[in-house]
């Protein structure tokens, strides 16, 4: 007997709140996009853009203004000095905007200045690293292209497995790829190619009426968004482990809506004459005991992650937790509800005239 949350016979009208989801993720999304506004864009961890970072315990409470008195004396220009980890854990990061060229000079200077201050043995300096300003501009592009390349290559899958266009999505594939190919030749700055690249993919789905993996994708975007917005509005860092977070939210996220939309195909196939709305709301109740264990192991193990895991993985665990949260919404209350507003007013309107 398989463990069952959730009343087999459980009915909730989900789609007869869509109009307030849609409207509750676009209002989330429009603060995070205005935060990344008036922000200047998200903010960068060492790894993208570049320069020097000392973490530093002390073994007894210090004042941050004791830190940047200290970095003063060395001449060491702006600098910004926060606090990692827990407030008792005692550490600070120390971020400097340009690669030294000496780290072990640097951070012997730094612990020999602290310690004359605070006593000998009372620091340590537990990581340096460095990135020069053109490895993180690379490390940058490399990792805005695998987000484009993971949303690219899952729409396509999607649009041939769900659709069973596979002709239909080569060709999309193929126009797309000339749509990137000829800004390619103009130049285009990577981000504004990328752009034009996601809205040359929605306007295809459009045209060529892949519902189903128009309504995917537009779940992924929005679990991206939300967890962008979010770590805009908390001033949080975007590095290397955070873009690994949005890759595994991306996956998790179409997990959970494959499962929901392979239910719905399936139930479109037993029940020709039940109404689009129905079956979809059918398909999100069958399966709801299985997103809310999943989901909430999934969440159990991150929420351990995120309270123990220590501050090196803090942000990639909160960005996980985001994630996850916003892909188990957006299967039920995101993917599917745009999928009953694109069949409603094409495919379905035709099957409905032909019954009568």
């Amino acid at each position: 007997m398989g463990l069952t949350l959730i009343k087999s016979d459980i009915n909730i009208d989900f789609l007869r709140w869509r109009n307030w989801a849609i409207s509750l993720s676009l209002f989330i999304i429009f603060v995070g996009l205005i935060s990344l506004i008036l922000r200047g864009g998200p903010k960068y961890g060492i790894d993208f853009a570049g320069g020097t970072l000392i973490q530093i315990k002390f073994f007894k409470p210090v004042k941050i203004d004791m830190i940047r008195e200290v970095l003063k004396g060395l001449k060491i220009k702006d600098v910004t000095v926060q606090r990692f980890g827990k407030i008792e854990e005692n550490e600070y990061l120390i971020r400097m905007p340009l690669a030294i060229d000496s780290l072990k000079r640097i951070s012997e200077s730094l612990k020999e200045v602290l310690e004359e201050k605070l006593g000998k043995n009372s620091v340590e300096i537990r990581r340096v690293e460095m990135v020069g300003p053109k490895v993180g501009k690379d490390l940058r592009r490399k990792a805005l292209l695998a987000l484009f390349y993971a949303v690219l290559i899952i729409g396509i899958y999607i649009s041939g497995r769900f659709e069973m266009k596979w002709g239909t999505s080569l060709i999309m594939a193929a126009a797309l790829f000339g749509v990137v190919y000829i800004f390619l030749l103009l130049k285009a700055p990577l981000s504004f190619l990328v752009l034009i690249a996601f809205i040359t993919t929605l306007f295809l789905y459009a045209l060529l009426n892949l519902r189903f993996a128009l309504g995917a994708i537009l779940a992924l975007v929005h679990d991206v968004l939300i967890t962008l917005g979010i770590f805009s509005l908390l001033n949080k860092e975007i590095d290397l482990l955070i873009v690994a977070a949005f890759l595994t939210i991306i996956g998790y996220s179409l997990n959970d809506t494959i499962v929901v939309f392979d239910r719905i195909r399936e139930n479109m196939r037993k029940a020709t004459k039940e109404r689009f709305t129905s079956i979809i709301n059918r398909s999100i109740n069958e399966t709801l005991s299985r997103t809310v264990l999943t989901s909430g192991t999934t969440l159990m193990a991150l929420l351990a992650l995120y309270l123990f895991g220590g501050g090196v993985i803090h942000n990639f665990a909160f960005a996980l937790l985001i994630g996850v949260i916003a892909g188990t919404y957006s299967s039920i209350f995101i993917a599917s509800p745009v999928l009953s507003l694109l069949e409603g007013r094409q495919l379905f309107l035709l099957k409905t005239k032909k019954a009568r």
